[in-house]
């Protein structure tokens, strides 16, 4: 069992930063690949980034490519994202995802993947 709990989300203005936090509890965190996803009002929830649980790859939707940043910390069982030139359109409720099984970078993309979810965090970009 894992537990997830996002923090850093806010309201910013576009081309601001934000670093987006997930805290994991459960002994397996380490071997799980996480993902975040985000769903905007009126949209369905869309993946924005995966990191495998080594952290060797990564993956991310062509819409935040070169502008986000996905991280971990094993030993903090902590998740980033790392948020740059925000936009308005990437406001959305954000949330932390964890999956036991070593997807590739198709299924990494779904949200069928992951067995386990936080319970989202607001990220407002006014423009």
């Amino acid at each position: 069992q894992v537990q997830l709990v996002e923090s850093g989300g806010g309201l910013v203005q576009a081309g601001d930063s934000l670093r987006l936090s997930c805290a994991a509890s459960g002994r397996t965190f380490s071997r799980n690949t996480m993902g975040w996803f985000r769903q905007a009002p009126g949209k369905e929830r869309e993946f924005v980034a995966a990191i495998s649980w080594l952290g060797g790859r990564t993956y991310y939707a062509e819409s935040v490519k070169g502008r986000f940043t996905i991280s971990r910390d094993n030993a903090k069982n902590m998740v980033a994202l790392q948020m740059n030139s925000l936009k308005p359109e990437d406001t959305a409720v954000y949330y932390c995802a964890a999956t036991t099984r070593a997807p590739d970078i198709h299924t990494s993309t779904l949200e069928a993947t992951y067995d386990y979810w936080g319970q989202g965090t607001q990220v407002t970009v006014s423009s």
